[in-house]
C-alpha cells in the first residue's frame, strides 16, 4: 500500500463562499475541519483514474478530487492506494473521507455509500490471448461456451455484467488486480479479462505483452450498467462533506479546464463526458438507463 501527501497552496475562499457558508454552518463546520485537518482520500490502483508513477499519484481520479477539495480550500489532500475492494470498507471505517477510482456508481453500491455527482462516463473492454485463438468479441461469446474462462479484478462491476450476459460463476476466477488478470491468461489459467474500457487499454500497452491481444472489435454489452458513471463517494452521514463537493465540482465541470483535465487523462472524447442533468440517484436507480 502507498501513501502519499500533496500540499497545494490555495488562495481564500471568495466572499460568495462565506456567504454560503454562513447559510450553511454544518457544510462551514465540515469544510472547517477538512481545511485545518486535510483530507485523506482513498484511491484504487487503476489506470488512468489513480496510479503512482515516479513517486507521485497521477490519474483523472486523482486531479478531479484535488482540484475540487483545493478549491472547498481544503489545501493538504493526503492519497492512499489501495486495492479496490478496499475502498468502501475503508470509508465506513472512517479511515477515508472520500473514496474515488471514478468508482462505477450501481444500486449495490448505493446502499453502503452516497456517490457524489457523475464525473466520467465509460464503457468496457477485452484483453484475449494473442491471435485471439478463441474468437471471444462478446460477453455473449464467453456465455455460450462454458468452457471458456475469465479473470476478473475482484470487486469489479464486470463480475455482475458478464453474469447477466449468461456467463456462470464456475467461469470467472477473481484476481487482485488488472495486471494479475493478464497473468492468469498468459499462464494459460483465463481465456479473457475484462474491466473498463480505458482501463484495460491503458493496462494492455502497459504490458506490452506478445501473450496478449486488446479486442478492438468488442461487442458492448446492451445491458443496464453499460456505460458506467464514475463518481467519488461518501460515507452515508457525511452530507455536507458531499454537498458542498458536488457544488464544487459542478462549477469546475462548467469551465475548459475540466474537460483538459479529462483529456489530459486519456478521456479525450465527447462521450467520456456525463450529461449535467444525470444524477447519482438517477444513476442509483436506473432510471438514466430507462
Amino acid at each position: 500500500m502507498l501513501c502519499f501527501a500533496f500540499i497545494f497552496a490555495l488562495a481564500a475562499c471568495s466572499g460568495d463562499n462565506n456567504d454560503a457558508d454562513a447559510d450553511n454552518p454544518e457544510d462551514s463546520d465540515r469544510i472547517d475541519e477538512l481545511k485545518e485537518d486535510g483530507a485523506k482520500i482513498g484511491f484504487a490502483d487503476e489506470k488512468p483514474y489513480a496510479y503512482e508513477e515516479d513517486g507521485e499519484l497521477k490519474g483523472v481520479a486523482v486531479d478531479v478530487a484535488t482540484k475540487v477539495l483545493n478549491d472547498l480550500g481544503v489545501e493538504e489532500v493526503e492519497g492512499e492506494l489501495t486495492d479496490f475492494g478496499e475502498l468502501i470498507p475503508g470509508l465506513q471505517a472512517n479511515k477515508f473521507d472520500i473514496i474515488t477510482a471514478s468508482m462505477a456508481i450501481t444500486p449495490e453500491r448505493c446502499e453502503n455509500v452516497e456517490f457524489g455527482k457523475p464525473e466520467v462516463v465509460y464503457g468496457e473492454g477485452l484483453v484475449v490471448q494473442d491471435g485471439n485463438p478463441k474468437d471471444i468479441t462478446s460477453y455473449e461469446d464467453l456465455a455460450a461456451d462454458s468452457d471458456l474462462t475469465l479473470s476478473i479484478m475482484a470487486g469489479a462491476t464486470e463480475i455482475g455484467f458478464v453474469q447477466e450476459e449468461g456467463v456462470g460463476e464456475d467461469q470467472i476466477e477473481e484476481a487482485d488486480d488488472i495486471p494479475a488478470t493478464f497473468s492468469a491468461i498468459e499462464s494459460g489459467r483465463a481465456d479473457a479479462t475484462t474491466g473498463t474500457e480505458m482501463t484495460i487499454k491503458m493496462a494492455y500497452e502497459s504490458a506490452d505483452s506478445e501473450n496478449l491481444e486488446l479486442v478492438e472489435d468488442f461487442e458492448q454489452p446492451d445491458i443496464t450498467g453499460v456505460p458506467s458513471y464514475g463518481a467519488a463517494a461518501f460515507n452515508e452521514d457525511d452530507d455536507a462533506l458531499r454537498e458542498a463537493y458536488n457544488e464544487q465540482l459542478e462549477e469546475f465541470q462548467d469551465t475548459d479546464e475540466y474537460e483538459e483535465m479529462l483529456a489530459d487523462n486519456y478521456f479525450d472524447d465527447e462521450d467520456n463526458i456525463p450529461d449535467d442533468d444525470v444524477t447519482a440517484d438517477m444513476v442509483c436507480s436506473e432510471e438514466v438507463y430507462e
